[in-house]
């Protein structure tokens, strides 16, 4: 108990002491290492005891684990340096002050000819929410902005419900559900879901694909469901997981929203400073109860066939389960053609290969019960949606989080690619 108790007041003061003046948080100290190894709880526990609290995992596979690192480490063995400067690969993300101004001006003269005006950059929350707005007045017909709630600092949670609302074409309100940005740090998520916001808006009338999927398909979008924990990462913080809820530690706020879900919810032994901390019981993080509410009270008529969830980064296909590797889901043999159709579509649309897998091992389940619990994936698939994917978007390591903006429109385009393929085999389960 009193480790933990160290652990927690070390973590805290290297939390608070880059924020004090309301300043982005520097990284010069760190770089991002890979270990190349099957045996991931080898490195945690190695790093947990010579730096607690003071490393961050960016991503697991079956191969590797990324971890940001204090320099004053020196060389590791079996450690490959894959980004040195980690202050440059943030501010490549950032916008340029003249740009954002220009952005913020022009972006409430987008119109249905150039939208793409909005994918030059990233964008924060509050051009988005604005960018919202503007599509609801340009495709009056098409989209609505709803309000699924609101989150613990009082800003609402938006999803975008686009559909032509037409009982003959879609008399069973056949739905995809698509969501970006659970984890705030993982910038190209939300903008592939705009991206495929756009697409899907913008072609119907136009094209026949897309006109076919928005007459005999509803979409939910929700580009941005961590809005709090977004919104952080431009004012203090770029690499911000979590949301910014309060929690029993006052120092350490935030939630990982895809540990917080009501299926095979667990307990994590994870104290509040942490990343992957779950919560002291399920749906605590409040846009996780927020989604349940509204689909199960507002939304509760509609028939969800399909879940996306895109996340960053090591270009993946998941499929459930990520709490298990020994629950086997149902049609696993369907998930899993389903799965490397969506890989494929990619492929040929970019030439990039994303390896398919289930969640659980991703998420590490398989070593480590409990680390895949909660997620947003595992719910729906079990709870309301036929079929379920997690999307982890590129790169396989070389940027991680930090994709500079020129990759905002290759990504979009492959992912829409994935996501116009998954529509496609929802109205035609034959493909």
């Amino acid at each position: 108990m009193v480790a933990k108790l160290l652990w927690m007041v070390c973590w805290t003061i290297l939390m608070i002491l880059p924020h004090a003046a309301g300043l982005q948080r520097g990284y010069r100290d760190y770089r991002v290492c890979r270990f190349t190894t099957q045996n991931r709880t080898e490195v945690i526990d190695y790093l947990a005891k010579q730096v607690p609290g003071n490393y961050d995992v960016w991503a697991r596979s079956s191969e590797f684990i990324d971890v940001r690192l204090p320099k004053s480490l020196g060389a590791l063995e079996g450690c490959q340096v894959i980004i040195e400067d980690i202050d440059a690969a943030i501010e490549a993300t950032m916008p340029q002050s003249s740009v954002a101004q220009e952005a913020r001006d022009q972006v409430a003269f987008t119109s249905k000819n150039n939208g793409d005006f909005f994918f030059q950059e990233f964008r924060d929350l509050e051009t988005i929410y604005t960018w919202y707005e503007l599509l609801e007045r340009t495709f009056p017909q098409l989209v609505k902005v709803e309000t699924v709630g609101e989150t613990w600092e009082g800003r609402p949670l938006h999803a975008l419900h686009i559909s032509t609302n037409n009982p003959d074409t879609n008399p069973e309100k056949k739905t995809i559900v698509i969501t970006g940005g659970v984890h705030a740090r993982e910038w190209i998520s939300v903008t592939s879901a705009c991206w495929t916001v756009h697409r899907l808006l913008t072609s119907y009338g136009k094209h026949n694909r897309e006109t076919k999927y928005l007459d005999s398909l509803d979409f939910l979008i929700i580009p941005v469901f961590n809005p709090d924990g977004y919104a952080y990462t431009w004012q203090h913080d770029r690499l911000w997981r979590k949301n910014r809820q309060e929690t029993y530690w006052p120092n350490c706020p935030g939630i990982d929203i895809d540990h917080s879900f009501d299926f095979q919810w667990k307990r994590s032994d994870e104290v509040p400073c942490t990343e992957d901390y779950s919560g002291e019981e399920a749906f605590e993080a409040i846009e996780a109860h927020s989604w349940n509410h509204f689909l199960n009270t507002t939304k509760l008529q509609y028939k969800i066939h399909g879940y996306l969830d895109f996340h960053s980064y090591s270009q993946e296909v998941l499929y459930p389960y990520a709490y298990s590797c020994d629950a086997l889901p149902r049609d696993l043999e369907n998930l899993l053609e389903l799965s490397y159709g969506l890989a494929k579509a990619i492929r040929n649309k970019s030439g990039k290969h994303y390896k398919v897998l289930s969640a659980c091992e991703d998420r590490g389940s398989d070593l480590a019960p409990g680390l895949g619990s909660g997620s947003s994936l595992d719910f729906m698939y079990h709870m309301r949606a036929h079929w379920a994917f997690q999307l982890k978007l590129r790169d396989t390591g070389n940027m991680g989080f930090l994709l500079p903006p020129r990759y905002i429109e290759p990504v979009g385009k492959e992912i829409y690619a994935a996501v116009s393929y998954f529509c496609s085999f929802i109205l035609n389960p034959e493909l």
